[in-house]
This record gives structure tokens, sequence and C-alpha cells, in this order.
């Protein structure tokens, strides 16, 4: 990482490692942010992914960040080789510490919502992007398998049904996905929201994207219950903003929707803020959803009942 800063003429000290990644080491070098990807995550259960995700995560930065200015940091040098890149250190909240306060703003959802689709326009049925991000092995490793088949081994009952929704968003190629849209990887800037950690990068199906997000707003619901109007107010924000760019997106991210619930419990990486009451509540509402969620409001609605 020194190499790479001192051959682009960036600063090389003092050096801070930065907390709340499991996937990379992050360190702060001055003004300059420096990233590597990892081989093994930091997790209970054994997670293993390729180190090359590093350079699809840089150049997602780089093409959002000419897609919609301001919605990626700046990447400043990279070794693609060494699995590490720089990038520049923006002085901003996450998103993540202002909804644990409480502090959930529709106004910025909609933000959220407007840019990611920014992102996937601008990137959608480009033979150009879908050649430089065929990782489709990268995304089964941290994304796929983590969330969809290991919460279909640890529900058998509905393992046929994982493993569809596992297929289908593995066969559906529409435009450039984040992979990890969480309100942990997305900095409040005053320009628009601005997108971290695209580790998960890659040609495929934007409804993951769009019922990532909106799942960790549900499930923030569990975790700040006094803010629970206003998070649901979010989601509708977020997802009317992103609208319907694409035929079926927002179809496809109602049925992913309750797979996902289900994975932040049971999959390889599950949310670290639930208690085992929360648990409970979302295995059963998930389950329920299952199969029979049309809509995101069918979701909405069904959580909204069953967190009252």
């Amino acid at each position: 990482m020194l190499r790479l800063l001192r051959d682009a003429g960036l600063p090389t000290g003092p050096c801070e490692e930065l907390s709340g990644g499991v996937s990379s080491e992050i360190w702060k070098v001055g003004d300059v942010c420096v990233k590597r990807a990892l081989a093994r995550l930091r997790v209970a259960q054994r997670w293993e992914a390729p180190v090359e995700r590093n350079r699809y995560e840089r150049l997602w930065l780089e093409t959002a960040a000419a897609a919609a200015p301001g919605a990626a940091p700046r990447v400043l040098a990279a070794d693609d080789g060494g699995g590490v890149f720089a990038m520049e250190y923006v002085q901003a909240p996450v998103w993540k510490a202002l909804l644990r306060e409480g502090k959930a703003e529709p106004e910025f959802a909609a933000r959220v919502g407007q840019t990611l689709a920014a992102i996937h326009r601008a990137t959608a049925h480009r033979a150009d992007i879908a050649r430089q991000f065929a990782t489709d092995a990268i995304f089964h490793a941290i994304r796929l398998e983590p969330y969809l088949l290991a919460t279909a081994r640890a529900h058998p009952d509905l393992a046929p049904r994982f493993h569809a929704l596992a297929q289908r968003t593995a066969e559906t190629k529409v435009c450039l996905v984040h992979g990890d849209v969480s309100p942990k990887n997305i900095l409040v800037t005053p320009r628009r929201p601005m997108f971290l950690d695209a580790e998960c990068a890659w040609y495929g199906d934007p409804a993951f994207d769009l019922a990532f997000c909106l799942n960790h707003l549900l499930l923030k619901c569990l975790w700040v219950p006094s803010a629970r109007a206003a998070l649901l107010e979010c989601y509708d924000a977020l997802s009317k903003a992103y609208g319907a760019p694409f035929d079926g997106v927002q179809d496809r991210a109602a049925s992913l929707l309750p797979a996902l619930l289900l994975a932040r419990v049971d999959g390889k990486s599950p949310v670290e803020y639930l208690t085992e009451e929360n648990k409970r509540t979302v295995r059963s509402l998930a389950r329920s959803l299952l199969g029979s969620a049309n809509t995101l409001e069918d979701v909405h609605t069904a959580w909204q009942r069953s967190s009252t």
C-alpha cells in the first residue's frame, strides 16, 4: 500500500486503520484512503472471496462517478495486481450512523433512489460495460452463495424458492450493479449520496441493488423502533424515486426482498443489531412473504403490520 502511494506521488504518513470493514483493510493516510481486499472475510463462518474484486470496485467507482458526478469518491491510484487502490478521503457522515440516531429523512432516501437509478440507466444494455464487469464468479462468491444459497441450507423447506431466486438473479443481465447498497456504504454529502464499498460490482440485475437497500431500511425499524414511521417513509421515498427504469425491476425486487430479509438473519452475513426476538419477527414475516409478495407495497404493508 505504501509503495502504491509513493509511486503515485501521494503522502505516505501518518497512517490510521479504519474500522468497520469485514472484507478489506482500509487505511487513512492524510487525505487519502487506501483499500486492500482480503482473501478471507472477517465473519464467524468461513467465507472466502477472490481478491481481484478490488479491481472491479475501483472500476465501479470510476464508472459511477462518470454516470452521476459526485456519487463516488475520486480514485487516485491503483495496483490491480496487488489488489489495492487509493481514493480521496471524504469527511461526511455515514447514513447508517444518522439512521441509528433516528434521523431518517425521506428526502435523502429519495436522492439515494434517484442516484442509484441514474447509475443503472447510464450503464444499461451496454456491451462494453458487460464485458468489463463480467464478474459472475465473484458475485456468486460474495452475494448469491452467502446470502441466498446459505440461507437455503438453513431453511431446507424453502430451498427451491431460494435457488430459483439465485438463478434468476444470476441470469438477469441489464446494467452495472453495486451489490452492497447499504446505509453503511453511503455518505451523506451536500451534493448527493456518495456510494462506497463496491466490491460486489457486477453486470446484472438492478433489482438486487434496490431490494438490498430497502431491506436495510426495514431492518432498521427493529433497531430504532422510535423511527419506524420515518424509516418506512424512507422506504417509500427511495422506491418511488428509483421508479421503474427497466421492465419488471420493481417486481423482481419485491420477490427478492423477503429472501434478503431472511438472509440477514440466517445467512453468512447476519446483521449485528437484531435481538433474538427481532430475529423471530424477521423469520416469521420473511417466510410468509416468500412467494407471495407481488409488489414493494405488499412488503411495506406486511412489515408495518408485523412491527407495530
